[in-house]
Parts: structure tokens; sequence; C-alpha cells
């Protein structure tokens, strides 16, 4: 019921404000639907949104529990959503804000959710991890195409390929990109393509649409086949700013059919300049290296030593004929040297001669057995001595003996 009041007997504001809060909670619950603006995440149990009319310009704070909002899934602003809500007053501030009960996300933000939760369990199996991931063949021969029958993804993939690299074989699977049956029917022509030994790579192209009409690629089976394929696979879905769960899988993500011819075969013309301009810089290289070896073996040739080889011996020459001259010197001055002291030797031989003794006249006695008689005592008389003489000898026959006292 309604407070009474007169400027004489107001009421009290918190009474007021208390009549008011107890009046917003008997509204009880109801199901909106609304855009989320604004998402306020904090580590504690209460979260905080910001819920806006898709047509009115109205919006409104809503709290809901940490369990409440991580059950919807992957919930990113502007998403839509159904909400069960509450009003609630906080008697403190008058602020009115909703409690939300239960959320959900509905149209294309529910099915943004299945998708990202299908992405966090073939994540955590390991599929994306990039080690899996292997590199294109250089220059493949034969190239696998799975796309949508006479479809403008399979003009640009074949046009694109042909324009780069004529010599390349394109082997076409066609298969439908949408509806029910889509996801089945790409997985049979991936696997026929992926037993044909002689394919190389695979391309998977489609051309771009609504995010409904691309979920055949994020089908969970679609994205294991491809996980498991033998050959490496290109995967070129939409445009750029698609981007459905098989791209994550993929070997490579192209952003167009287009980018993927680019991407799978070189260009033939970049390719023959490039290798034009790699034999002119290896003419080049190869002509300065020539040159430098020429400088180098001119200037080994121009050397004296090779200019003339014998001209190395010429000091050597002339040193040997020093050492020789010294040599013939020292053995010069040797033999004089030996020659003065042979000369001294001979003539002090010569002064101890016996001959020169005898010259001077004396004699040299013998008997007859040729010892040398010295003495008297060495003799006796009657026996023959022989006398040595400068000029001859004597024999002699001893008469008598006489000491030298008794002369």
């Amino acid at each position: 019921m309604a407070l009474g009041s007169s400027p004489d007997q107001p009421q009290p504001l918190g009474r007021v404000i208390m009549a008011t809060k107890d009046w917003v909670g008997r509204l009880g619950e109801i199901w909106v639907d609304a855009q989320v603006v604004e998402i306020k995440r904090r580590n504690a149990p209460t979260q905080f949104l910001t819920f806006r009319d898709r047509v009115a310009d109205m919006s409104a704070q809503v709290t809901v529990s940490a369990m409440v909002l991580d059950a919807a899934g992957p919930l990113p602003e502007g998403s839509r959503v159904t909400a069960r809500i509450r009003p609630r007053m906080w008697e403190r501030n008058s602020s009115l804000t909703f409690e939300c009960l239960e959320l959900q996300v509905a149209g294309e933000g529910r099915l943004l959710a299945q998708l990202e939760q299908l992405k966090r369990k073939l994540q955590a199996e390991g599929l994306f991890d990039p080690a899996r991931k292997r590199r294109l063949p250089v220059l493949p021969r034969v190239i696998g195409l799975v796309t949508g029958k006479n479809s403008d993804a399979e003009r640009d993939v074949v046009t694109t390929i042909a324009g780069r690299w004529p010599a390349a074989q394109i082997r076409t699977r066609h298969a439908l990109v949408q509806g029910p049956n889509s996801a089945e029917s790409v997985m049979t022509a991936l696997a026929a393509l992926d037993g044909d030994p002689e394919v190389e790579v695979i391309i998977l192209a489609r051309g771009g649409g609504a995010l409904e009409d691309l979920l055949s690629f994020s089908d969970e089976g679609l994205v294991r086949a491809v996980a498991a394929a033998r050959t490496p696979v290109v995967t070129a879905i939409g445009h750029e700013r698609d981007s459905p769960i098989v791209d994550l899988v993929a070997d490579l993500r192209a952003s167009t059919p287009t980018d993927a011819g680019k991407r799978v075969v070189p260009d033939h013309a970049a390719e023959s300049a490039a290798l034009a301009d790699a034999r002119t810089r290896l003419r080049r290289a190869v002509g300065v290296r020539i040159a430098e070896a020429q400088r180098h073996l001119d200037q080994l040739r121009s050397r004296p030593v090779l200019v003339d080889p014998t001209s190395a011996f010429a000091a050597h020459f002339d040193r040997l004929s020093l050492l020789r001259h010294r040599l013939d010197a020292a053995i010069e001055r040797r033999l004089r040297d030996e020659e003065s002291h042979v000369r001294s030797a001979v003539s002090s031989i010569r002064a101890l001669s016996p001959k020169r003794t005898l010259e001077r006249g004396y004699a040299v006695l013998v008997d007859d057995a040729h010892r040398s008689v010295c003495g008297v005592a060495d003799t006796a008389p009657g026996a023959r001595i022989h006398a040595y003489l400068a000029d001859g000898s004597l024999d002699l026959d001893v008469v008598a003996t006489t000491p030298e006292g008794d002369q």
C-alpha cells in the first residue's frame, strides 16, 4: 500500500527505499531477449554484464554467478542471449540491477559456442599441434582438388594453377559443400584422393558464405578425416574472415581458393626469372673468381724467383765463393803454420841427429852383436868392435882397455 506523507509529516528516505525494494522484489522472474555489450570478468563468484535491448536504445546492469556464466559456454561481447532474470534494488545507493539466474546463447551465438566447445575438445587431443603439420611438396606433379561442381572455387584453383605451373595435373573430386550430407560427401572425396598414390597434395576449396553455409567444414568427422589423411591437405574455405575448424587441422590454411593455388605451386614466370638471375649472378661470381685467380697467378709469375728461378742461387753462389776463398786462405795459413812447425822440428831433429854428431868427429861403437859400446866395461882386449863414422865405418880390434882413472 502507498505510504502517506505531507510537508508536515514526511516519510524517512530509508523507509521509502525499503518499500521500493520490497515492491521490486515482488516483480518476480522473467525471460528476456537481449544483447551482451560488455562483460566484466573478475576473480570472484559474481560477474557483471551489460545487457542492451536489440532494438531500443536501452541497457541494464546484470549480475551473474561465475558458474552460470561458464555454463553458457564461450560468450563474446555482442552475442545475442536469452536470460532468466529478476530485478534487485540495492538499498545503500538505490541502484537497480538485474540478477541473471539462467543464461543461454541464442541464434548464431549458440552455434559459435558449440563450435568453440568442439575446438576445445579437439585441441585437448592435440589435433591443432603445429608439430603435426607437414610441409607441402616443393613442386607437386599431381594435385587433388575437392570442391563443388562448376563452382567459382574450382575455377579459381584450376585457373591459378594452370597460369602459374602448366605442367601440374589436377585430379578433381566433386562433392557437396553445403547441406546436411555435405560433410560426408567431402570425406568420401577426400578419402578417394588420399588413397591415390600419385596425388601429392590435396586442396579443399569452397567459396564464401554465411556461418551456417560453412558448418560442414567444422564437422567433427571431417576434421578428424583431414587430421588422419596421409597426404598433406590445404584448406581454402570461404574468405579471409571465415575460419572453420578444418582450417586448424589442415597442414596449410589458404585465405581463398586463389591463394591455395598460389601456395601449392610456384609461379613459372617468377621461377624462370629467378633462375635466369641466378645464372647471371653465378656467371658473374665465376668470372670474378677466375679474374681473382688470374691476378693471383700473375702476381706469382711476376715474382723474381719465378721469372728467373736461378736468381735465388746468386746470393748463395756469392756466399759459396766467399766461403771457398776463406777456406783456401785458412788452409794456406794452416799449411804455412804446419810448414814452419815442421821446419822447426826438422832443425831440432837435425841438431840432435847422431849424424850431425858424427860430422863433428864423433863415432858410434858397437860390438859384433850390434850392442852399443858406451864404455871400456862393455868390451875386452881381443874383441872386435865396429866404429861408425860420418862417411863410413871401421872394424877395430881391442888391444887393451884403460879405465878413465888409470890414464
